[in-house]
């Protein structure tokens, strides 16, 4: 168990958070279909990237660290092989929805698993799209669900208008569709995060984007590119956050992503009252990078709607203990889609959220939070999900005596070296 003390002294110091998550599984994937010998600097280390490079060394690809840089030898879409294993995604969904898209388009059988966590997580969404095209993927626990049969082939572009706002459904449908004879359409409720097409375009693949509706056209080969992943975006939140529910605390985060489809959590901490500044913004490889700065105070609870769920759905954790960390009532809604995440993070966030005194009404699509200020201390259960353990640690820091995280392991998923940051900003 690890124990996370409640702080006596504001935050201070400055930190570097690690690659963009997203942004890695699309630089290897684009990397290893591409040709040409691909270098991807910055790569975070945590598991679920580690899944999407060792799926595609299965898959006959090179791929090999030179000191902090990631070397991907591309040989196209067609030097990808049949692998001689069940390829083992994890914890991940990204490598496990996104690789169903580079599959559906190659011609042999590959079978995709993972962990309990992602063997319950709804894979239907993506085989119904890749099925329209062409490819037969086979549920063999059936009702959607992992592990996942791929008998890929040749596929057909389609029009698909998606349920959902997904960047992992839309995702998958993109790389089908770079394999696909015609052009494909993919248009959403919601404009999810664009990583996908930025990284596509960079590598020479024909997309183009208007408003909510993506089309991209197949039969381009890719080339091999330098790519530069900036700092996660969702890592950076949780000392965001930290920062600004201690008064006196100043905190730069330095390098961070800042993607406007995927920044709402920026939005929503200005609206509670949080001071953040945006510094030195800059573009590299068609990516939003800047500084940010974070000058704690007192945050007030506001209302958190649909309208932010695309941009905003893996900070919802973290701005949930903001919350309650807040002066007033703070409400979250249409955010149903965080019931299929790592765990149901409305039920966990409300059970562990009213273990450390917070007053929690839970709701099909949210939850309402009333403020407290300071929090009462505990033991507390991250059910295996990283960014409820990340979030919970920084709760304890708000927390009479602290709290005890039952798994704080599961933090190196996405941010090995996440707990020596946040202790080295509380000691500074």
């Amino acid at each position: 168990m690890k124990t996370i003390g409640e702080v006596k002294l504001p935050l201070r110091g400055e930190l570097r958070v690690p690659g963009d998550k997203s942004i890695g599984h699309r630089a290897v994937i684009f990397a290893s279909v591409a040709r040409g010998r691909s270098k991807i600097f910055n790569l975070s280390t945590g598991e679920d990237n580690l899944r999407t490079v060792e799926a595609f060394k299965d898959l006959g690809v090179a791929i090999q660290r030179d000191g902090e840089v990631l070397c991907v030898d591309g040989k196209g879409w067609d030097g990808l092989c049949p692998p001689r294993r069940v390829i083992d995604c994890g914890n991940s969904g990204t490598t496990m929805r996104l690789l169903s898209g580079v599959l559906a388009g190659r011609p042999f059988v590959a079978t995709l698993d993972g962990d309990d966590s992602l063997k319950r997580r709804p894979m239907q969404r993506i085989i119904d799209p890749l099925g329209q095209m062409g490819a037969q993927i086979l549920s063999q626990n059936g009702k959607g669900l992992a592990p996942l049969e791929i008998h890929g082939g040749r596929l057909r572009g389609i029009h698909y208008v998606s349920p959902v706002a997904s960047a992992q459904v839309k995702s998958a449908v993109i790389l089908a569709g770079l394999q696909a004879e015609g052009t494909t359409v993919v248009e959403e409720p919601q404009q999810s995060r664009d990583h996908t097409e930025i990284m596509a375009r960079a590598f020479g693949a024909e997309i183009s984007v208007r408003g909510k509706s993506v089309s991209v056209t197949g039969g381009r080969v890719l080339s091999a590119r330098e790519v530069r992943v900036p700092g996660d975006f969702s890592s950076a939140a949780f000392f965001l956050v930290a920062a600004a529910v201690t008064p006196g605390s100043i905190v730069l985060v330095r390098e961070v992503g800042c993607n406007a489809t995927r920044n709402g959590v920026l939005e929503v901490l200005r609206r509670m009252g949080a001071s953040i500044e945006v510094l030195n913004l800059r573009e590299e490889g068609g990516e939003p990078v800047a500084d940010l700065r974070v000058i704690g105070g007192k945050l007030k609870g506001v209302e958190i709607g649909p309208e932010m769920v695309a941009r905003t759905i893996d900070e919802y954790p973290i701005l949930a203990v903001a919350g309650a960390l807040a002066e007033g009532v703070t409400t979250i809604a249409g955010a149903r889609e965080l019931r299929y995440k790592e765990s149901d993070r409305i039920a966990v966030m409300a059970g562990e959220l009213r273990k450390l005194g917070v007053q929690v009404e839970e709701r099909e699509d949210g939850m309402i939070i009333e403020g407290r200020g300071r929090l009462r201390g505990g033991p507390v259960k991250t059910y295996g999900d990283h960014r409820v353990a990340m979030a919970l640690a920084v709760a304890g820091l708000s927390a009479e005596g602290g709290v005890g995280i039952d798994d704080s392991a599961c933090a190196d998923i996405s941010f090995p070296g996440f707990f020596e940051l946040l202790e080295g900003l509380c000691r500074s």
